[in-house]
């Protein structure tokens, strides 16, 4: 049996690594790693999502 995400937890699992990585470069203190982390977390998300819709449209 082979793991086969789909393609949003596929964009959920960069996400999460990129922002991790964004947090921890971009940061100094402890408290703003996890609060820059889950701002470029939520950045990324929203921009899949307008992505996808965007591409919906154009599709449709």
């Amino acid at each position: 049996m082979t793991f086969a995400p789909s393609h949003f937890t596929a964009v959920l699992l960069y996400a999460f690594f990129a922002s991790v990585v964004f947090g921890i470069t971009q940061r100094s203190e402890p408290r703003r790693m996890v609060h820059y982390g889950l701002y470029c977390f939520c950045l990324f998300v929203a921009g899949v999502i307008a992505a996808s819709w965007l591409m919906w449209l154009i599709h449709h």
